[in-house]
């Protein structure tokens, strides 16, 4: 279901980052934001296919080296696809990743308060809402709310 984006991905990545019905919850300079590295240290950029088709991306970045945390940004799924628990899957998968193959310790999330899509998401996945960063961002001229979720290397549940 994940695999490393490729340079070729990128500009259905940005594309699909840029929809409307995407792009609204999403930073808002996720498109800009999006790059494939050679370095899968620092953080990747991922692609989620679903029966071989490109119908998402979700990037991490490592946010502490020493205490081994990671931060999961710009999870969007195309919404064609949505309701079928593909973006559940990923990020389970892309936890389990992250805990196995690169040691971390501890994976963060923060989604924002209005999409509530996203809130279960992490939920489903096995993330715990650790708190709200109240009126963290401004969005279109409004403060929005910055949900946060945590999940614990030893709470991966396989």
């Amino acid at each position: 279901m994940l695999r490393p984006a490729a340079a070729a991905d990128l500009p259905r990545l940005t594309a699909l980052a840029g929809d409307p019905g995407v792009a609204g919850a999403l930073s808002t300079d996720a498109a800009g934001q999006l790059a494939v590295t050679d370095d899968g240290e620092a953080g990747e950029l991922l692609v989620i296919e679903h029966r071989g088709i490109v119908v998402g991306g979700v990037r991490w970045v490592r946010v502490n080296r020493r205490s081994r945390i990671a931060d999961v940004r710009t999870l969007m799924l195309e919404p064609a696809v949505r309701g079928r628990g593909l973006a559940t899957a990923a990020v389970r998968e892309l936890a389990s990743r992250l805990v196995e193959q690169r040691g971390m310790h501890r994976i963060e999330a923060e989604v924002y308060g209005f999409n509530a899509p996203a809130q279960r998401v992490f939920e489903r996945a096995g993330f715990v809402r650790e708190g709200v960063r109240r009126r963290a961002y401004d969005r279109a001229g409004e403060w929005q709310d910055g949900i946060r979720f945590g999940l614990l290397a030893d709470e991966l549940t396989r």
